[in-house]
């Protein structure tokens, strides 16, 4: 399980083990995933090794064993808060702050007594 805890290397770690098993589940050589992901075959043995890669790499390596919908689970599609909902109904009460000048006191004057 990937967790906070872990280290930024472990997590790399276990997301190219779990690669591999998705590619061994579906009886697929390294070869075969590189040529249909468009990436080359050591791009493929540094994702499994759990070497950083650029992300459209593992994009395109996710599309290539049908694991791309995953990714929705991975980072949801986030809902909007109550306050912007209300903002993009147009329904937001907006805040009135008492007018300066009613709140003021006259200054005092000497003789106005």
């Amino acid at each position: 399980m990937i967790n906070n805890e872990m280290s930024d290397k472990a997590i790399l770690s276990e997301i190219g083990k779990r690669i591999s098993r998705y590619r061994l589940n579906k009886n697929m050589t390294q070869e075969t995933l590189a040529n249909k992901a468009g990436v080359s075959r050591s791009t493929v043995q540094r994702t499994e090794s759990g070497a950083n890669i650029q992300f459209f790499e593992l994009i395109r390596i996710l599309r290539a064993l049908d694991l791309l919908n995953n990714l929705e689970s991975f980072l949801p599609k986030p809902a909007a808060s109550p306050l912007q909902q209300l903002k993009m109904q147009g329904k937001v009460r907006k805040r009135t702050r008492p007018d300066k000048k009613e709140n003021k006191k006259e200054d005092w004057i000497w003789g106005d007594e």
